[in-house]
């Protein structure tokens, strides 16, 4: 009883349920590693894990599997993605992918489709056109299989956009920029910016319209979104400018002398090493190039290494405290390598229950071999450190009138 704490009369109080309650959860949360500056994990091994699962997605138009790649990808960016404002896209991504299936299916039912289906649906009116545009019609018979077809279709390309929206919600843009070679860092610099213009656009016109609305005014509509358009627009020009000057300062563009013929072997061979891998590529995928497909793909990989290697001498960069690629990294690129692998194979062994059909049209089934390699994907939810969390502040008791 010395160790409990004693109430006004001295006597010492037994714990509350909540305070309990309180100091299990903490317990908890104490068991999984916070993510620091030494221990997080490599941008590079996001985007491979998103890569990954959006490889998976082109492999199947089955409903079931690219909802549950939808899922996986939404678990782990809820579970893993930090406060920063590049990390508040995801959002704004699976909105697009929403509308890009919403505007599939206008199409199908606007312009028709090439789907022959016998289940009407509605029959819309029929604009004529003229001869020189056949093939192209609007409105007209509206079949259940063409919708479908649609939906699957959509559904794929939205399950792609959001795949990408957690490689953007996870990854950190300059720590990736950071950890390219040499050779690539210009072109990574102009990507690196591309990628960063969606997120902070987002953030800044989520900062406007929560200004707006504590001055009492309207944030949604179109006469909102003319109020908001215009300061979103002049933020990103003043922080185009900011990053210029920061760029020059830091000399960006300035290039070491190098031999011309150094110049020379490092274009012939990257050049010659991307040439490679295309033609290695297109042998595996071919029946004719079982043989010469694998060769040429890896005598083209170590081309375009060895260009690499030499182009980034040109390229006069320090790195301050490299980010490693540790074990989780490789935890985390793999299971979305296996994903990617795994739904491959299936798609060659079992191409029915990956991509259902439409005529004549039948439910489509969850296979679960390809589930449970989807399920793969969850990995990073469990081997990555959590993000560092702001603490929320306890409400202050109030006091009871005596």
């Amino acid at each position: 009883m010395g160790n409990r704490p004693a109430g006004r009369d001295g006597w010492a109080q037994p714990p509350t349920p909540g305070a309990t309650q309180s100091k299990r959860s903490r317990h908890r949360r104490n068991l999984t590693p916070k993510a620091t500056r030494t221990n997080a994990v490599h941008p590079g091994a996001w985007w491979i894990w998103a890569l990954g699962l959006g490889t998976a997605a082109t492999r199947t138009t089955n409903p079931l599997l690219l909802t549950l790649l939808i899922g996986v990808a939404g678990y782990v960016v809820a579970a893993r993605r930090s406060e920063a404002p590049w990390a508040r896209s995801y959002g704004a991504f699976v909105k697009l992918g929403i509308a890009v299936l919403g505007i599939r299916l206008a199409f199908a039912i606007i312009l028709g489709s090439p789907i022959p289906g016998t289940h009407v649906i509605v029959t819309l009116p029929e604009v004529p056109l003229p001869h020189w545009a056949q093939g192209i019609r609007i409105g007209g018979r509206v079949t259940a299989e063409g919708l479908v077809f649609a939906l699957y279709d959509g559904l794929k390309l939205a399950t792609l956009l959001i795949c990408v929206g957690a490689a953007n919600a996870l990854a950190n843009p300059a720590r990736l920029l950071k950890s390219l070679p040499g050779a690539l860092y210009e072109a990574g610099v102009a990507v690196v910016v591309a990628l960063t213009f969606a997120p902070n656009l987002i953030a800044d016109a989520q900062r406007l319209r929560a200004a707006r609305r504590l001055r009492g005014r309207a944030d949604r509509g179109l006469r909102g979104l003319l109020h908001v358009g215009l300061p979103v627009l002049e933020g990103a020009l003043e922080r185009s400018v900011a990053l210029a000057a920061a760029m020059d300062a830091r000399g960006y563009g300035r290039t070491a002398e190098v031999p011309p013929a150094v110049r020379r072997t490092t274009a012939a061979l990257t050049l010659g090493g991307l040439l490679g891998v295309c033609a290695g590529t297109y042998g595996l995928l071919t029946a004719e190039g079982g043989t010469y497909g694998l060769p040429v793909l890896l005598a083209g990989l170590a081309a375009a290494l060895g260009g690499l290697w030499l182009g980034g001498r040109r390229s006069l960069r320090t790195r301050y405290r490299p980010d490693a690629w540790g074990v989780r990294a490789w935890l985390v690129a793999g299971s979305g390598v296996a994903v990617a692998a795994l739904l491959i194979v299936s798609a060659s062994y079992d191409p029915s229950a990956l991509r259902p059909g439409v005529v004549p049209l039948v439910a489509p089934t969850l296979p679960l071999r390809p589930a449970a390699a989807i399920l793969l994907g969850l990995l990073p939810a469990f081997v990555t450190p959590a993000p560092a969390r702001t603490p929320t502040p306890a409400p202050t008791p109030r006091k009871q009138p005596s």
